[in-house]
């Protein structure tokens, strides 16, 4: 072990669980939780469908799914496989259609009036046969619409292949874009939809951790990596987003995956959590240290004291009320020596994975950035990536509940 040891944060260490982490964490939540926050979720897409004037919304995204019903069954695999899927009918019933084999995994879940065995009609299921098949799923989609549309055809759907599109446009049907309706649903979060999440950010503090004590000269990137999924997947988290952890020169530029890299003493360890959690609720968090807990160099220490000068500045600027438009304009200025290694956005929203609103960084702002201002309930994440030409990338990044008076950050993993 390096004798550089003595500079451990031993704070990092308490995030680990009491039994010394040879246990998962055991959650605190109880049923009351689950049940109004099922119940809350599954009133948001009702309501939004209300609003809509569509006779039905279509779901095929897992995240979705898992929002209107808690329904979680192969998610990642059918995150690129449409084999699953939810029809919420705006006067009828909703209506989950799960996998074959697999509809015992919605027995009991809040909001499910039926149960049905999904058609799939995409080509790896049914080959040459898939003419047929697409059409037997149309015709069942527009079957329910039509008894109980009352005469209205507009039907919203989150995620559709353009055949599905054709076929039910075919039978009389009216397409609308169903993303903008569930990405404003999930945007603002109940208070126990925060008690969700905060233990998913525990967990994911827990994996953290793990990461940090780690991090001795010799472990590579990718055996860092594998202690956050293997604190997620023991506590019940789902999967990790992406691949971001890196160090030293694989710091800059970022969005390189993790590697068989061997990490050496005094680099820096970057990395970007987008972990999916307990309870399907993201867990969007980034620090940097140093391998082997050295003190930083002058060079690292003026650019991590840069970055986080960014996260304090544009965190202070989350407030209820504030438009995106404002925030921009009052948002912290990167130093030009940083723009061609910048992150290129300031604030993203974060619920049961990124989601809406994405807030551009200054310097990409224009005429394409959207409209919209912070709300109480919005969980928000705020960003930085700052480095400059030949040094190693500094990664930060806090998860903020909006509430009516300001901000609260809901992580507290401690900063270098």
């Amino acid at each position: 072990m390096s004798p550089n040891t003595a500079f451990k944060d031993d704070r990092k260490l308490t995030y680990l669980n009491a039994e010394g982490a040879s246990k998962p964490l055991k959650s605190p939540v109880n049923d009351d939780v689950f049940t109004r926050a099922r119940a809350y979720r599954f009133g948001r897409l009702r309501a939004a469908l209300d609003r809509s004037d569509c006779a039905a919304l279509l779901l095929y995204d897992p995240c979705n799914i898992r929002y209107a019903f808690d329904c979680s069954n192969m998610q990642v695999w059918t995150l690129h496989n449409p084999m699953r899927y939810a029809l919420i009918l705006a006067d009828g019933p909703a209506i989950m259609f799960e996998f074959k084999g697999c509809l015992h995994q919605c027995e009991g879940l809040l909001g499910i009036d039926e149960v049905r065995v999904a058609r799939t009609w995409m080509f790896m299921a049914s080959g040459d046969k898939v003419g047929a098949a697409t059409d037997a799923w149309a015709d069942e989609i527009a079957g329910l619409v039509r008894e109980f549309g009352s005469g209205n055809t507009r039907i919203a759907c989150d995620r559709l292949d353009g055949s599905g599109v054709y076929a039910l446009e075919a039978r009389g049907l009216s397409y609308v874009e169903g993303t903008q309706m569930t990405e404003i649903a999930r945007s603002i979060k109940s208070a126990d939809e925060i008690e969700l999440m905060r233990w998913t950010v525990r967990v994911c503090e827990a994996g953290m951790a793990r990461i940090f004590d780690h991090s001795h000269p010799g472990v590579t990137e990718r055996e860092l990596w594998a202690h956050l999924h293997f604190e997620n997947a023991r506590s019940g988290g789902d999967w990790l987003e992406t691949k971001l952890l890196t160090c030293g020169p694989r710091t800059n530029p970022w969005y390189q995956e993790c590697s068989d890299r061997v990490c050496q003493e005094g680099e820096m360890i970057s990395f970007d959590t987008d972990m999916i959690g307990p309870y399907g609720y993201c867990a969007d968090l980034s620090r940097s240290w140093t391998c082997g807990y050295t003190q930083m160099n002058d060079r690292q220490r003026r650019l991590y004291d840069t970055a986080l000068e960014q996260i304090h500045h544009n965190l202070d600027l989350v407030r209820p009320g504030v438009s995106f438009d404002e925030f921009n304009d009052k948002s912290w200025r990167i130093p030009e020596a940083h723009v061609p290694y910048r992150y290129s956005l300031a604030i993203h929203g974060v619920g049961m994975a990124d989601e809406w609103p994405v807030v551009p960084l200054h310097v990409d702002w224009g005429a394409g950035a959207m409209s919209g201002r912070f709300e109480p309930g919005q969980v928000v994440c705020v960003e930085s990536l700052i480095a400059e030409e030949g040094s190693e990338s500094i990664k930060l990044e806090t998860q903020v509940l909006v509430t009516e008076t300001g901000a609260e950050r809901l992580d507290s993993f401690p900063f270098e």
